[in-house]
């Protein structure tokens, strides 16, 4: 993969040399390659797919909240008529194919079929 620690900091806009969260950003670098690498039966994966997998990386490491002890909370529902706003965890979202729906036209140009 052409990704790099240092790159995945910039897109974030997390400061090159904070290594507070580095951990936090690797973990979900490997995450994203093994989603990558299994949803597309490959042993590499092809740099046609390196600003996929960095779009992928980004929205994992914010919506889950990779290195906070609570993940983050989002709006799923809104009601106007006396006003109702229900909140889940956007991690249940994205680890139930949200994170991979998002991107299966751009994966299912490189997915090989397994016999």
């Amino acid at each position: 993969m052409e990704w790099s620690m240092e790159q995945m900091k910039r897109l974030l806009g997390i400061e090159v040399a904070d290594a507070s969260k580095d951990i936090s950003l690797q973990f979900a670098m490997w995450n994203v390659e093994e989603i990558v690498k299994n949803y597309c039966n490959l042993e590499e994966i092809p740099s046609g797919l390196y600003a996929t997998c960095c779009r992928m990386v980004m929205d994992l490491y914010r919506a889950a909240g990779i290195g906070e002890e609570v993940a983050p909370l989002a709006v799923t529902s809104v009601s106007e008529g006396d006003t109702s706003t229900s909140f889940g965890n956007e991690l249940t979202e994205l680890l139930s194919g949200g994170l991979l729906k998002n991107y299966i036209s751009q994966l299912n140009r490189y997915r090989r079929l397994r016999w």
